[in-house]
């Protein structure tokens, strides 16, 4: 399966309740999304960061950015499958493989899944680590992690033995004229099990090992290590630099390993030549809420970090792509030239992506905040939804890009509608 993952209320008091707001992973997190220590509404500059060096301490501005990005990419995790399932570029529930007539298409959705591959999973983690130390340290060590069970081990759970089969079912749909669908016989409890699969919570696993991982780093350093007040220092062009590389240097020598694509079965993740950059991004994460990154990287470095995304891209992507399937890894240097165009994609967009959206969406109206409160549902249940969707349209004849278009248009609205009635469970939305 492909890997997968926050949308503009004008600035409120401080004292407004954020109850109803979200921001997964945790929902209590939203007091430190949406307040930030040391700034204040005078101090803005969206010209350059949120915070102007000087402001007043122990003032607070509402801001709504994160919550904005993640919306935007929770849509793009829906679109990313999408394109799985009309590109057919990996293995997934349910898959359309293009025609001959859609040579085009199947160029371009995969494209679209390797661009999205590159940044926007890193991009989740990057945020998610944000989020970690502020939680951390307003509970024990223990609420801290029971916590973190609950928000992301329930909803992997009813993944795995409701949502998976429910998204499975397609080898067992066969259309038949003037029926909507017919269960074939092998349609049994026996094939249950196969159907099983933490499908896109692997990112809640992984999470949760992290956290794990976070909780065991503060006892080790516990009474050697003072953990100081925040700080507003933006990372400079060096340190930027030579984290790209080395990120670079991780990737290639992950994927001779491990190659892109390569499935192991290990906790269901499917993409381990991944994991340095999520583990990269969830600690920088870590240090960018230490260090105040998030508001006080300057609009000029988000610029020039979308300028690098694209002379990468359109540099070192055709090379790294030039020999095959080479670029996938075994030490090639195709996967060393796609490990550098990687990482350095990955951190312009990421340090484009929150300057942009920290200058110009920094601001929730009442649809934007129903949008917020609906994102983490559906990353969940989205799946199935899109695969039943997609295969509602199966007898519908029509280029493979046509039948995404619809798919999209549909399919996400679809899942927001939805999410919003499963938060009406009972007790779901002190989960979600």
């Amino acid at each position: 399966m492909a890997r997968v993952c926050a949308r503009p209320l004008p600035p409120a008091k401080a004292s407004t309740s954020t109850s109803g707001a979200f921001s997964y992973p945790e929902r209590e997190e939203l007091s430190m999304s949406y307040y930030q220590e040391q700034t204040s509404a005078a101090s803005v500059d969206s010209n350059t960061s949120l915070a102007r060096p000087g402001s007043p301490a122990g003032k607070r501005v509402r801001i709504f950015f994160l919550d904005n990005l993640r919306v935007a990419l929770t849509v793009l995790v829906v679109l990313h499958h999408l394109a799985v399932i009309y590109g057919a570029t990996t293995a997934f529930y349910y898959v359309e493989p293009p025609g001959p007539q859609d040579r085009l298409a199947s160029l371009v959705f995969l494209v679209f899944v390797l661009f999205n591959q590159a940044y926007f999973m890193g991009f989740f983690f990057l945020i998610s680590g944000y989020f970690t130390p502020g939680s951390f340290e307003r509970k024990t060590p223990g609420t801290f992690y029971k916590d973190r069970l609950v928000r992301l081990g329930i909803p992997t759970l009813a993944y795995v033995f409701v949502l998976s089969p429910l998204a499975s079912i397609s080898p067992l749909l066969s259309p038949t004229p003037g029926n909507f669908f017919h269960l074939t016989p092998l349609a049994s409890w026996q094939q249950f099990p196969e159907a099983l699969g933490v499908g896109p919570l692997w990112f809640a696993e992984m999470l949760l090992i992290f956290d794990l991982g976070y909780i065991i780093w503060r006892w080790l350093i516990r009474g050697r290590v003072q953990i100081g007040e925040r700080t507003s220092r933006p990372p400079t062009y060096l340190a930027v630099g030579l984290f790209i590389l080395g990120l670079a240097l991780a990737n290639y020598m992950m994927c001779i390993v491990v190659p892109m694509g390569m499935f192991i079965p290990i906790l269901g993740f499917p993409t381990l030549s991944f994991l340095p950059q999520y583990l990269s991004f969830f600690v920088l994460g870590a240090i960018a809420f230490r260090q105040n990154w998030f508001l006080t990287i300057p609009g000029s470095m988000g610029k020039i970090g979308f300028v690098a995304a694209g002379l990468a891209t359109l540099v070192l992507f055709p090379l790294a792509l030039s020999g095959g399937t080479a670029f996938l890894g075994h030490g090639t240097w195709q996967s060393a030239v796609y490990a550098l165009w990687d990482s350095t994609f990955s951190v312009g967009i990421c340090l484009g992506a929150i300057t942009l959206f920290r200058r110009f969406f920094n601001r929730q109206n009442r649809f934007d905040r129903m949008l917020s409160q609906q994102s983490f549902t559906v990353y969940i249940i989205h799946i199935p939804i899109i695969v039943l969707f997609a295969l509602a349209l199966r007898g519908f004849h029509a280029e493979a890009l046509l039948k995404f278009a619809l798919a999209a248009l549909v399919g996400v609205p679809l899942c927001y509608a939805l999410a919003s009635l499963v938060r009406k469970i009972p007790f779901a939305s002190k989960i979600l």
